[in-house]
């Protein structure tokens, strides 16, 4: 039974099981109200008759000590006993009215031989048979005589009987009016939780496996207090946050599914000419030997060019999971001597392009990868060369400032357009969608260079406008005091 009570009680709304626990701490206040009130009308009631007897013996003590009995007028119901004591035992007098004294008198003559032996009034409560529950005093009239007056209790009983009644009466219709009205303030009061989890199921059953799925509803409800308004707003922030997850995992989804497809566009050229030039090689080396190595010299290009593209992918995914493997052998290098060897080198490879290079007197030491950072310069110094004209001129610069080392690589070609300078850190992305791959690389180039510089905890920006293209790269000063800035 009290396990079936349970389970109905917690399939129960909020809002009713809130009702009947503050009807059941209301219960427990009416009765603690109740009770108190019970006892103090009935201590004030039984006090109220005590002193009516003090005060009915002071007027009755007179007519003893003058006439040996109680003469004169009587309270109604009230009985009176008249006692000799000089002897130690206590004796009746003779009543004045038979009906003064009760046929019991075992409460009486026990009150009256109490008090031979106490020097104050004395006061009980007994049962005489046939009459009911009274209250008895006794009180020493003149020495040897002691008089016992006894009154009705039942008038206080009734009294206190009909106020317990009201008083239940009362509190059960005070009890029911407050569970029925406290349950509809409740529920009212609890209405913005209602609405969001009509919100909270709204969204569970929209569809989040769409690519471009948002969440269309929000819980905008007024009212219900700082509280509710404090939790509506933490749930509409919540709900923005898994929005913008969403988006996040759309646009990553797509991302992925763009790289995927670049990726095995980009290996599939370099697989197709190998596989065409195997065939080739099967077909016409015997017959053609001075063909041969132009076919194993394609061959080898191919290849190579697949490596490069491989490898690059493979530093990317290094760079990207650098928390379970460090993708950079960290050691102390001089930028300065790093930038002199990429301008070597670039001059080696591109010499339609003239080449300005501007560094510090002093060396500017960095704890970095100097393998990778070559990279980046590489990498960047290449994108100038093979996105400009011939003869346009590129700068390379290094510097110190506010602690933090900077790479400047500048070029003074078509620069790139405005939609596409957020881009260009994409993987696979082309400025030029038409340019050859032969010329205009794979697409990884600038990518790998900002997963590098990132990797270093420095950044790399792109800023600009036609005629001219500036990469800025800001890597923090490490290990050596840096050099004051010229």
């Amino acid at each position: 039974m009290i396990r079936r009570l349970r389970r109905t009680y917690r399939r129960l709304r909020l809002g009713t099981r809130l009702a009947l626990g503050l009807g059941a701490l209301s219960l427990v206040v009416f009765a603690v109200v109740g009770t108190a009130l019970t006892t103090y009308m009935r201590d004030y009631l039984s006090a109220q008759l005590n002193e009516q007897l003090t005060l009915g013996q002071l007027a009755q003590s007179k007519s003893i000590a003058d006439h040996g009995t109680l003469q004169g007028k009587k309270y109604y119901r009230w009985y009176y006993a008249v006692y000799d004591v000089s002897a130690g035992t206590p004796r009746l007098r003779r009543p004045e009215d038979p009906a003064d004294v009760p046929e019991d008198l075992v409460e009486f003559t026990a009150l009256a031989r109490a008090q031979t032996s106490s020097d104050t009034e004395l006061l009980s409560t007994g049962h005489l048979t046939g009459k009911g529950t009274y209250r008895l005093r006794a009180c020493e009239v003149e020495p040897g005589v002691v008089l016992v007056s006894a009154a009705p209790m039942d008038a206080i009983e009734d009294t206190v009987s009909q106020l317990i009644t009201i008083q239940v009466v009362t509190f059960a219709l005070a009890l029911a009016a407050l569970v029925v009205f406290g349950r509809k303030m409740l529920r009212r009061g609890l209405k913005p939780l209602s609405d969001m989890a009509h919100t909270a199921h709204g969204i569970a059953s929209h569809d989040l496996t769409e690519p471009a799925a948002r969440l269309p509803l929000r819980a905008d409800g007024p009212g219900g207090g700082p509280e509710v308004e404090e939790l509506r707003t933490a749930f509409n922030t919540m709900l923005e946050h898994i929005d913008d997850s969403l988006a996040e995992r759309a646009r990553a989804e797509q991302r992925l599914r763009r790289f995927v497809a670049d990726a095995s566009h980009e290996l599939r050229t370099p697989l197709m000419s190998v596989r065409g030039y195997a065939d080739l090689f099967q077909y016409a080396a015997a017959n053609a030997p001075g063909e041969r190595d132009g076919h194993l010299a394609r061959l080898r290009a191919e290849a190579a060019r697949m490596g490069f593209l491989l490898d690059d992918l493979l530093l990317l995914a290094r760079l990207d999971a650098a928390e379970v493997e460090a993708p950079l052998r960290l050691a102390e290098a001089d930028l300065v001597e790093l930038v002199a060897q990429a301008a070597d080198a670039f001059r080696a490879a591109h010499r339609d392009h003239p080449l300005k290079v501007s560094t510090p007197d002093r060396p500017v030491r960095l704890r970095m990868d100097a393998q990778r950072i070559r990279q980046v310069l590489d990498n960047l110094l290449t994108n100038a060369a093979v996105h400009t004209p011939a003869g346009t001129e590129v700068c390379v610069g290094a510097a110190v400032t506010d602690g933090t080392a900077l790479v400047r690589v500048t070029d003074r070609g078509p620069g790139i357009p405005a939609a596409d300078r957020e881009r260009v850190f994409d993987r696979f992305y082309r400025v030029d969608k038409a340019r050859s791959r032969d010329r205009g690389g794979s697409g990884l180039g600038l990518s790998v260079a900002g997963s590098l510089v990132r990797a270093h905890g420095g950044t790399v920006e792109l800023t600009g406008e036609p005629g001219g293209t500036v990469f800025t790269v800001r890597l923090p000063m490490r290990a050596a005091e840096a050099p004051k800035a010229d």
